[in-house]
């Protein structure tokens, strides 16, 4: 059944008027018509099974026929801090990581970040950011939103991490003795994993220095030299294998 993000859906409505590019997406590509079923998702975890009652050029009505079941909730929250990459390949991660189920996104400014927003920039390419994770959740039938930070500099990023029962690590290439692996395997399962991945130039040792006096534990991915994007969806897949819901058992 086709899906489709609508906000701001109340439990006592029984109808519901789209409009914007999701109508336009039912009506100019898609060429629903009157009687066909979809699905619509809040954005906040809920999702209704709907009928469509009229197809119009601007707007399209459907009748909510029901609330359908929450999906499991994973075991594990995950915050992503990346370091602000060059644009196709954000917006790739940004994707991924979203049908991955991170829960939060915060992009950040370090010493090697290459690519530099100007504040007058930073809105439109949220925005940008915001339509992509949309359109992940509707591939993936996600129903909850992940939030999206503003960019911040990496000290601030740091300044801002939770302390209590949070696993905090920060992906290194240089790093020779701890890798991810052993980490997961040696601590008890926490509810939230603090992650942070640095640029494509990577960190400096002084941002490094820093992370360990905020309490990150230094990691590494293994032996080979990773791309940011690659690290970044690799690094997610692993902790929701390892602690998450990339599994069957929470539905049975």
């Amino acid at each position: 059944m086709r899906r489709f993000l609508v906000e701001n859906i109340t439990p006592s409505m029984d109808r519901l008027t789209i409009t914007g590019r999701e109508a336009r997406y039912i009506n100019k590509v898609l060429r629903m018509k009157r009687g066909q079923e979809l699905t619509i998702l809040d954005g906040k975890g809920q999702s209704f099974e709907s009928t469509i009652e009229t197809v119009g050029y601007r707007e399209v009505t459907v009748k909510i026929n029901r609330a359908l079941p929450p999906p499991p909730v994973s075991p594990v929250e995950i915050t992503l801090c990346q370091a602000l990459i060059k644009s196709h390949t954000m917006d790739y991660l940004i994707q991924k990581v979203t049908e991955l189920g991170v829960d939060s996104i915060h992009p950040f400014f370090s010493e090697r970040t290459i690519t530099k927003l100007e504040s007058t920039h930073i809105t439109a390419k949220m925005d940008r950011w915001i339509e992509i994770i949309k359109s992940a959740c509707r591939q993936c039938n996600r129903a909850a939103l992940p939030s999206l930070e503003t960019p911040l500099p990496f000290e601030q990023m740091i300044a801002h991490t939770p302390e209590k029962k949070t696993l905090r690590i920060l992906l290194w290439e240089d790093e020779d003795r701890t890798d991810l692996k052993k980490i997961l395997k040696s601590t008890s399962s926490l509810p939230h994993v603090y992650a942070v991945v640095g640029p494509e130039g990577g960190f400096t040792p002084s941002e490094i220095n820093l992370a360990r006096e905020s309490g990150f534990h230094i990691i590494s991915l293994g032996d080979r030299i990773l791309r940011a994007e690659t690290a970044a969806v690799s690094l997610v897949s692993i902790i929701q294998y390892e602690w998450g819901d990339l599994n069957l058992s929470q539905q049975q």
